[in-house]
C-alpha cells in the first residue's frame, strides 16, 4: 500500500527534528565537557596531576564518601 503524502511529510519532518535535536545535544554536551575540564584543571588538580587523573581521584573519593 502506498503511503499518503501527509504521512511521508510527517516522517520527513520527524527526521529533520530528530537530526536537529541530536546536533544541539552534541553541542551542549561538548560545551559542558570543555567547561568541566577547564574547571577541574584550574581548581581541582594537584601537583602534576592530569585532568583525567583528577576526575578519577574525585570519583573514587565520592564513592568512598557514599559508603
Amino acid at each position: 500500500m502506498a503511503k499518503s503524502k501527509l504521512v511521508e511529510a510527517n516522517e520527513k519532518i520527524a527526521g529533520c527534528v530528530t537530526e536537529g535535536f541530536k546536533k544541539m545535544s552534541d553541542g551542549v554536551v561538548s560545551g559542558y565537557k570543555k567547561i568541566e575540564d577547564k574547571f577541574v584543571s584550574e581548581f581541582l588538580t594537584k601537583d602534576g596531576e592530569t585532568v583525567e587523573d583528577a576526575k578519577k581521584r574525585l570519583k573514587a573519593e565520592q564513592e568512598n564518601k557514599e559508603k
